[in-house]
């Protein structure tokens, strides 16, 4: 049976979110498929985006940067972390090429973790990367300009150019450095509006507007326990934040897929990140956002949601005292373009289905 390895970074839920619908496809053209996943991510959060049978490998195979909150870099603690992983690579490559080579996959799929594509050069075992960034560009957005960091960028480089491809998702970072670079188009899993039933679920009037607020996944908590009453707005927001309002609902609780409920509200809050972007212009959702900072992937994100999508940007402040009526009511003015392309799963599975035996 042709095994196929899929390496998802658990840096939050845009590199999850890109794959998902690539396995979806790729399991309907090859059912007969072996799939194994090695990720941080839960069994249970995996299996709502992959549709299809998988083996399960609960393991970190990188940490991307480490995060204040899902707005903030922790810029030190990650430029420590990134010397003492790099301190003895070779050796760490040859570790995982002896975890590759006990696999024995037919084809490694990384979203983006640079170690297992150069433990698979090393095993001689073909690798393909996807991702609208990679953890070099990252890295070096944040890394001082000395020796020992120059040093770190070339080996996670060097094992980003082992792969045949990398495929590169819009809205994507330029990554002119990849020799191996592809551009393709926007991949997503949009949802099934359901706007009526989550009416009903919630008790929200015909007139009375949803509004999702989904931060992604590290956490970044709003006090809307605070915030002032939105005449016509009824608010969507995770279980966690346990808040307890008349116009407030738990989106777990409507019982139904994320992307069915994104699909079926007026308006996303969130903050810059491929799956929430992606989705929400795919289906036609307005977004407010939140700046993130320097963080190197933003710009990007944020001009193609502007050219694809309807977008708007809520300053930090106004999400502390809650005063965003106004923002909302710019939002909903706002004319909606023509979805953008959504087809970059296809264009992968193409290349896969041609790479597997």
């Amino acid at each position: 049976m042709t095994h196929l390895l899929v390496d998802i970074s658990a840096h939050g839920y845009g590199h999850i979110a890109q794959t998902a619908p690539v396995l979806n496809l790729l399991a309907q053209r090859q059912p007969e498929l072996r799939i194994t996943v090695r990720s941080h991510a839960s069994t249970e959060y995996l299996k709502q985006r992959i549709l299809y049978p998988f083996e399960h490998v609960h393991v970190a195979l990188d940490f991307g940067m480490t995060m204040f909150d899902a707005v903030s870099v922790d810029v030190q603690r990650s430029l420590a972390a990134y010397a003492d992983y790099h301190a003895h690579w070779e050796q760490k490559v040859d570790v995982a090429a002896e975890a590759l080579r006990a696999l024995k996959p037919d084809l490694l799929l990384a979203n983006v973790p640079y170690l297992s594509l150069a433990a698979a050069k090393v095993a001689g075992i073909p690798s393909v990367a996807m991702c609208c960034l990679n953890w070099a560009d990252i890295y070096r957005h944040y890394a001082p300009e000395d020796v020992g960091a120059a040093a770190i960028h070339a080996q996670m480089l060097d094992a980003y150019h082992s792969a045949e491809i990398f495929f590169k998702f819009r809205p994507a970072m330029p990554m002119n450095e990849l020799r191996n670079g592809r551009d393709i188009s926007c991949v997503a899993q949009t949802g099934i509006p359901c706007r009526q039933q989550v009416r009903e679920c919630i008790g929200a009037a015909d007139d009375e507007k949803l509004v999702l607020v989904a931060m992604g996944g590290i956490e970044y908590r709003l006090p809307m326990e605070n915030w002032p009453t939105t005449p016509g707005v009824r608010w969507l927001v995770p279980e966690a934040w346990d808040i307890e309002r008349d116009d407030v609902t738990a989106f777990e609780s409507l019982g139904m897929d994320f992307r069915d409920v994104l699909a079926s509200c007026d308006a996303v809050l969130t903050k810059p990140g491929y799956g929430i972007f992606a989705e929400a212009a795919c289906a036609g959702i307005p977004v407010m956002y939140i700046s993130r900072g320097d963080w190197p992937e933003a710009p990007y994100l944020v001009d193609w949601l502007q050219r694809h999508g309807v977008a708007i940007e809520v300053h930090a402040e106004l999400l502390q005292d809650g005063e965003i009526g106004r923002t909302l009511e710019m939002l909903w003015r706002k004319s909606q373009p023509i979805p953008p392309n959504n087809t970059g799963a296809l264009e992968v599975v193409e290349t896969l289905c041609k790479m597997l035996p």
